[in-house]
């Protein structure tokens, strides 16, 4: 009996320490970023706020995207995923995602200048849950 004690102690030890690690490489990893409402009411609250890097996400506008002549320079337009008239123009200085498109959910890690300009240094895409065939491969498979 008793070496069935010490072995249902020192496995409770073990699950405990196991279920410690996964909780904290959990919380560790999990990244919070801002909507672009949550941006522009801190800032407006805290001027000095424009020093800050943060992570923002939001939905590119349809028809904003430009990219600058010479340069490797993107610029684009970005709204609120809840609240449409919430927008702030980005710019990016780096080669853009495979998936990024004019209407792509972005996060952009960066900062919000002081003339109202996001400066992005990191832009990531977000995937859609699903991904669903372009209408001319729809058309293909068909005939």
């Amino acid at each position: 009996m008793k070496k069935n004690g010490r072995f249902m102690v020192g496995l409770v030890g073990v699950a405990a320490v196991v279920t410690y690690l996964i909780w904290t490489g959990v919380s560790e990893t999990m990244v919070y970023y801002m909507t672009p409402v949550e941006l522009l009411e801190k800032v407006e609250k805290d001027p000095t706020f424009h020093e800050v890097g943060v992570k923002v996400g939001g939905m590119v506008v349809p028809g904003t995207y430009s990219r600058g002549e010479g340069e490797l320079l993107h610029v684009f337009t970005v709204h609120d995923l809840v609240d449409e008239s919430t927008t702030f123009v980005v710019e990016y200085r780096d080669a853009l995602p495979d998936t990024f498109t004019d209407k792509s959910e972005v996060v952009l890690e960066g900062r919000l200048r002081a003339d109202g300009v996001f400066e992005a240094t990191t832009l990531l895409t977000k995937c859609g849950s699903r991904y669903e065939a372009s209408p001319e491969e729809l058309a293909r498979t068909s005939s």
